[in-house]
């Protein structure tokens, strides 16, 4: 079967031999369409890895997990990247001219761990950001133009040994969702989501365009700090915070300043519209008594995350004294706590 096929019925790709699991795997699905598919030793247990944690030694293990497969290391996609959104929310917006355009090339192939920042993130009913969530993560992706099927159960099988190289086995692997296709725009597409044990950790997803079905690719995609999440299962902010995760300390605020220091590390500043408003419009959520001894310690700390995947362009003291003046920016009505945009995109 052709993948030009597919907009026309159902993506019929979850019967096991088609999918490449082999026999351990045991798939069931409901009138629906729902798919549910688990490896035949799920009952073994978890056991969170005790080695200390490193986030340059996790990228170095994805990284060879898949140069070993071919697989080549994309450079990043600039923050300011999209030409839908104000900044760079996905590593997919590097399939664009041809998913969207129907070009055929596309900005990036490969695996690319990317910097992404996204307002969306799931807030309790006091409106402070959930376990598993941030307004900033770097996005582990594989993204590749494809031709045929296998492709993509090649790539969905690789992605489980990827998982099993970073100690996340297929045993505890649940690889979920609903067999059918939706449209967003000028795009189709059909997703397949993978949880670990009860936490979700990313999904791939069959693309193509709308109008000419043979312009299609694969992005395949999880979080790295989720990742490091499901295999440490640490408490959440004090994985992604360290030691800057104490009592008492505000995460939002944490996030805000570790989101701020990406966005001025990447060259962006503060500004009434554009990128810039965005960066205005986090800070402003920071109360100016939050870091009375400023917040060069956090802003060292995150600039040197981010630095791992997508080098700064600014220095990490100018980026400190850049948020530290910003939070502190007299304005007419004083200081005021503001809420987040929904959204970064253009002409929001």
């Amino acid at each position: 079967m052709l993948m030009a096929d597919i907009p026309s019925r159902q993506v019929g790709l979850l019967d096991g031999d088609r999918l490449g699991l082999g026999p351990k795997w045991e798939i069931t699905q409901s009138p629906d369409g729902r798919f549910d598919i688990r490896h035949r030793d799920r009952g073994t247990p978890y056991r969170p890895t005790t080695r200390p944690h490193s986030w340059a030694g996790l990228l170095d293990r994805l990284e060879n997990s898949f140069r070993t497969a071919g697989v080549v290391r994309a450079r990043p996609l600039p923050t300011r990247c999209g030409r839908d959104t104000e900044l760079t929310i996905s590593a997919v917006q590097a399939l664009d001219p041809l998913l969207k355009d129907g070009e055929p090339y596309v900005l990036r192939r490969g695996y690319l761990p990317q910097p992404v920042v996204r307002m969306t993130g799931e807030r309790n009913a006091t409106g402070v950001l959930r376990d598993g969530f941030l307004t900033s993560f770097v996005n582990v992706s594989r993204i590749e133009p494809i031709t045929q099927d296998a492709e993509f159960t090649d790539i969905l099988d690789h992605w489980l040994t990827v998982l099993s190289d970073i100690g996340l086995h297929a045993r505890h692997i649940t690889i979920h969702g609903r067999n059918a296709v939706w449209r967003r725009r000028e795009v189709c597409g059909f997703t397949v989501h993978f949880r670990h044990l009860d936490l979700p950790i990313g999904d791939i997803v069959l693309l193509w365009n709308a109008e000419d079905p043979s312009c299609m690719a694969v992005d395949l995609g999880s979080g790295l700090e989720r990742l490091a999440w499901a295999r440490t299962r640490q408490p959440w902010w004090e994985m992604v915070l360290g030691r800057f995760a104490t009592p008492g300390a505000a995460p939002d605020t944490l996030d805000a300043i570790r989101t701020a220091t990406l966005l001025v590390g990447s060259g962006i500043s503060p500004a009434a519209r554009g990128a810039g408003s965005v960066l205005r419009r986090l800070l402003a959520c920071v109360p100016e008594d939050a870091a009375p001894l400023g917040v060069s310690a956090l802003v060292r700390t995150s600039h040197g995350y981010w630095n791992l995947t997508s080098p700064m362009a600014v220095p990490w003291p100018e980026v400190a004294s850049v948020i530290e003046r910003e939070i502190h920016r007299p304005t007419p009505q004083g200081k005021a706590h503001t809420s987040l945009p929904p959204t970064i995109r253009r002409g929001s």
